[in-house]
């Protein structure tokens, strides 16, 4: 007769401890980079080597999960779902997102160029992490969906936010493009919530989350984050499972033309008053004015964050097979 530890234990996931803290780890990090406009958890994802694990570990959860559940097979459910790989992942996304969210808005509004400079090293260094996953990426078909992904990429972070409705149906529809971005490298969900006009309103509830109003605003969008969870993942678990060189191509094209939002030195063009605080419209890509400790500290991030990203994907290609 199965256990609850048989069911447990027949799904991949960390056997050790210390493969639930490092898989916990990963996660934090991942929660980590969808806080921000630009950066995406599914880059984190890649170089750490766990985004083909972490798409079929979602694209497990199938209607017969659901009708194991309503039928009381809990057991069978538990054994059908990789649960044992996807909750120490879930919780260190969780913790990053409520533990860090007022400190991520601190950096981006306060020390600006320091920070997008590290999420620029690491970006930069997660393309060149794809690019060597891509079989012959070289070959005209390859070459030509990374310049789509990267066409693709650019004119989605060259988009002007927006203001838009507060109604429960928008939120949840918030909550299906913000998920189905942050699975994709070098999409940035977070963006394009800064895109449709809720990235503040949404990290504002998460801020203060046991006030009603907030409460029930961050149900309805987990609603529709678990919604495009399950159905876009998978999707791209398909395209990975039967086109993964040309799913890896469009990747790395995102991942380039992503590099545009994230470019540390910006000129401000165009602002806007949204609900009382000033927005940026338009901005543009600047050389530095002068090289002084700020600059060299920002080219110093660059290359620190640009030498782990590359020293992370050599180590976890190592230990990738253990998780």
């Amino acid at each position: 007769m199965q256990t609850w530890k048989d069911a447990w234990n027949e799904t991949p996931g960390p056997k050790t401890k210390a493969e639930y803290l490092k898989l916990s780890l990963k996660g934090f990090c991942m929660g980590t980079a969808d806080l921000i406009p630009g950066v995406s958890g599914g880059t984190v994802a890649f170089i750490t080597g766990i985004y083909e694990p972490l798409l079929e570990a979602v694209a497990s959860i199938k209607k017969d999960f659901f009708v194991n559940l309503l039928t009381l097979k809990w057991k069978d459910a538990l054994s059908s779902v990789h649960l044992r790989f996807l909750i120490p992942l879930a919780c260190g996304m969780i913790f990053a997102i409520l533990s860090l969210a007022r400190l991520m808005h601190y950096l981006i509004n306060e020390q600006p160029i320091p920070t997008w400079s590290a999420f620029f090293g690491l970006i930069a260094a997660s393309i060149i992490v794809i690019w060597k996953d891509i079989e012959k990426p070289t070959k005209p078909s390859n070459m030509a969906f990374i310049v789509l992904g990267a066409v693709l990429a650019w004119v989605l972070v060259s988009l002007i936010p927006v203001t838009t409705p507060f109604d429960w149906w928008f939120i949840y529809l918030c909550g299906v493009i913000g998920i189905t971005a942050m699975i994709l490298p070098g999409l940035s969900g977070s963006f394009l919530l800064l895109i449709l006009g809720k990235y503040e309103y949404i990290t504002g509830a998460v801020k203060n989350p046991f006030i009603a109003d907030n409460f029930v605003t961050l149900l309805i969008f987990l609603c529709g984050t678990i919604s495009g969870l399950l159905g876009f993942s998978k999707i791209l678990n398909y395209f990975m499972k039967h086109y993964k060189a040309q799913t890896m191509a469009v990747l790395t094209g995102i991942l380039i033309g992503s590099m545009k939002k994230v470019w540390p030195w910006k000129e401000v063009l165009e602002t806007k008053v949204i609900r009382g605080k000033v927005r940026i419209l338009r901005e543009a890509n600047i050389l530095p004015s002068e090289f002084n400790s700020q600059t060299a500290i920002a080219i110093a991030l660059i290359i620190v964050c640009f030498v782990v990203i590359l020293l992370m994907e050599k180590y976890g290609s190592k230990k990738v097979e253990n998780i």
